[in-house]
């Protein structure tokens, strides 16, 4: 198949199905949803096992069970190109990839963890869900190995692609366990004492769901969490990953550098592996926490006191610090050791050696790569982490340097700082990028210590450089832990792109996201994205504990968590939808 570049205007001709299937908001009325929905399921080859056919939708009131829903139709996006008609009749797959991202592989017994800050900061500092985010990834896993293909077009799955934060705590046990779910193996997600939990879900502390207590806790009191006896044993227990059957890449994000994935690399390094864990605080303990993940400079070691009075004897910061059963496991990985992890033959899975990374990213200083997506189509995997802290990153100079060196080598046609259209003699490929952060989420300066004095950019920056790229169809990332879809227009057509948000593994609504894209033969291409659930049932009796079990308890747990946001589902035009964009046959 020959290569393809994006460089032809379009026809502004009938949108066809387009306008049929347009961007105004999904109809209320359960007839106009079937009409759609018919509408979709006669575009594509196999919806099921997809959000295409059918969604976990919670029903009840208080705590809330998840029910099989209507699938999602497929929204038409239109904003950078208009759709011609019958090009369903034409259209050729050119690559079909599942993105992953923010699984957060998390040990949720970490001294290092600050879940007492929940109050304060929300859901990313405890989940009651967390322990069993293992054993969701897998059946992720499954979901993939058991579709295979993409649902719109049935081309097989090409590769899988992690968009970062696939650890939490950068921990070299979270690591070795990401491993193991990714290629296929034995997962025992507990830390620590091997006999038992040793964390904040049993340390009589009312802020935490507790499983086995009767303890009147805020998640019972207020959610309608249920007793679950012998939970720890089997959230603790060894399971087996399948492992992906198809090659996998990685992308890193902030919490696979950093503590917490906002604190600097190298702070609270003795305390990873010590002995001491902050089940309970309040007051200025917990104040301090909070603010030390707001601004770096501000941690310290962990707090030590119990309590503290003011003058009259009152007590203005209480904590309660337990003795944990300290564990080298929890030894935290630098981006070296990140890198070395994926390169390591024994972790080579279904491949490819190294993930992506190679020989080149070895010293963990410059972790970006580019790797085949298909014939004529490149994608290019970014770091826009820093080890300087906070959640939000941006780009090195050497980094977009080298991007912007790449996006050259392959591209006809360029347009030039003031605008102007260049043309040179060189072979077209097609782009996807990935990177952990978004565009709007890339506004963090601070500079990282591998270059220290490199300048950094933020996204802004970054999106309008792309822009001057024609071949760049689109941009995939994770982060903000919900779904959105955005168009970078431009002056003309060709010069536009998509910037593809997909929602976290981690949080309400645990989505993945399928991406195929196909040559419509009309000028046009098109990027259909299609969300996924993991394989687990929808429901099962409170006392199953089997793999399965487990697995759908990990998602009815984070559909009742008291931060779940119904919002992170994004429109139905950041869901399933059709992203068209400008497409040129180059002559040879």
């Amino acid at each position: 198949m020959a290569s393809l570049n994006r460089r032809g205007f379009l026809l502004t001709t009938s949108a066809g199905l387009g306008g049929a299937l347009g961007l105004g908001a999904l109809p209320t009325s359960a007839a106009a949803h079937e009409s759609l929905m018919r509408q979709t399921l006669d575009r594509v080859v196999a919806p099921e096992g997809t959000t295409l056919a059918e969604v976990g939708t919670a029903v009840g009131d208080g705590y809330r069970l998840l029910s099989s829903g209507p699938g999602w139709p497929i929204e038409v996006r239109e904003d950078l190109v208009a759709a011609q008609s019958d090009r369903d009749d034409r259209r050729t797959p050119l690559a079909s990839f599942v993105q992953f991202t923010d699984l957060h592989i998390m040990d949720a017994q970490s001294p290092v963890r600050f879940e007492y800050t929940h109050p304060l900061l929300g859901s990313g500092a405890h989940r009651p869900q967390e322990t069993l985010g293992s054993i969701g990834a897998s059946a992720l896993v499954s979901r993939v190995n058991a579709l295979r293909n993409g649902p719109v077009t049935g081309r097989p799955f090409d590769f899988m692609m992690t968009t970062g934060d696939n650890t939490d705590n950068h921990e070299q046990v979270e690591l070795d366990w990401l491993m193991a779910i990714l290629n296929g193996g034995s997962v025992t997600p507990n830390t620590g004492d091997s006999s038992g939990y040793e964390g904040v879900q049993n340390c009589g502390a009312d802020l935490y769901w507790h499983p086995e207590s009767d303890l009147a806790d805020r998640y019972k009191t207020e959610g309608g969490f249920p007793l679950l006896p012998g939970f720890w044993a089997a959230a603790l227990a060894e399971f087996q990953s399948p492992g992906l059957d198809i090659p996998w890449y990685c992308t890193v994000g902030n919490h696979d550098n950093t503590p917490s994935g906002t604190l600097p690399a190298g702070t609270l390094t003795e305390s990873f592996v010590g002995d001491r864990k902050i089940m309970f605080a309040e007051g200025e303990v917990a104040e301090q926490a909070a603010e030390a993940q707001t601004e770096p400079e501000q941690v310290g070691e962990l707090p030590r006191e119990i309590e503290r009075m003011d003058s009259a004897g009152q007590v203005e910061a209480a904590s309660i610090i337990a003795t944990i059963t300290p564990d080298e496991r929890r030894m935290p990985f630098d981006p070296a050791g990140f890198v070395a992890a994926h390169l390591d033959e024994a972790n080579t899975g279904p491949g490819p050696v190294g993930h992506g990374f190679t020989d080149a990213n070895a010293d963990g200083v410059d972790c970006f790569y580019t790797f085949p997506i298909a014939e004529g189509v490149t994608g290019i995997s970014l770091d826009t982490t820093t080890l300087a802290g906070l959640a939000n990153g941006s780009i090195g100079k050497a980094q977009y340097d080298w991007l912007e060196s790449t996006l050259r080598a392959s591209s006809s046609v360029y347009y030039d700082l003031l605008g102007r259209r260049r043309t040179q003699q060189v072979t077209d490929e097609l782009f996807v990028l990935f990177s952990h952060h978004t565009s709007d989420t890339m506004n963090n300066p601070l500079p990282d210590r591998r270059r220290p004095s490199e300048i950094r950019f933020i996204g802004e920056i970054l999106v309008a450089m792309l822009k001057r790229y024609p071949n760049v169809l689109a941009w995939v990332n994770g982060h903000t832990h919900h779904n959105k879809v955005r168009a970078h227009t431009s002056a003309g057509p060709e010069r536009g792109f998509w910037e593809i948000n997909t929602a976290s593994h981690i949080d309400h609504p645990q989505l993945a996201r399928c991406i195929e894209i196909v040559d419509n033969a009309d000028g046009t291409m098109s990027l259909f994205t299609t969300l996924l659930e993991a394989d687990s049932p929808y429901q099962v009796d409170h006392g199953d504990f089997s793999p399965a079990g487990l697995a759908s308890l990990y998602r009815e747990l984070s559909v009742n968590d008291l931060y779940a946001d119904p919002a992170d589902l994004g429109s139905p035009a950041d869901r399933n939808v059709e992203l068209l964009v400008a497409a040129h046959h180059p002559a040879r």
